[in-house]
């Protein structure tokens, strides 16, 4: 299995590892792949500009470190997952959010999240 792990869990992944259900480490440990969108790297570094991400260290620093600590790989976006875009129902506003999901049906992943409205949409997900 391959999955995406969502922007919050790479965050909780390297801050507060306890806040991941007990489901989804057992998804993300059983995955041959795991992937972090190159979105959720966009969204990081929007919120750490605005103040509301704090960080002990640089943002490059962190996601290097962490995705190195969880053998995770990051995904780019493709014209295919932005055209995929245009298939999604108008359930979730977020960009970035809309994008992780595309990405996960385009790639066939299964998409580790805690956000019910992804839960929402025709997408597998872990939680």
């Amino acid at each position: 299995m391959k999955v995406l792990v969502d922007t919050h869990v790479f965050l909780w992944l390297g801050i507060q590892q306890k806040s991941i259900s007990s489901n989804a480490l057992h998804t993300l440990n059983q995955a041959s792949v795991r992937y972090m969108s190159i979105a959720s790297v966009w969204e990081m570094q929007i919120k750490l500009s605005l103040g509301k991400l704090p960080l002990a260290v640089p943002l490059p620093r962190f996601i290097e470190e962490i995705c190195q600590q969880n053998s995770t790989h990051i995904l780019p976006i493709t014209p295919d997952h932005i055209y995929r875009l245009a298939d999604l129902p108008p359930i979730h506003g977020d960009p970035f959010d809309r994008m992780l999901i595309a990405q996960a049906q385009h790639e066939g992943l299964t998409l580790v999240t805690a956000d019910e409205k992804i839960m929402k949409y025709a997408v597998q997900t872990a939680w």
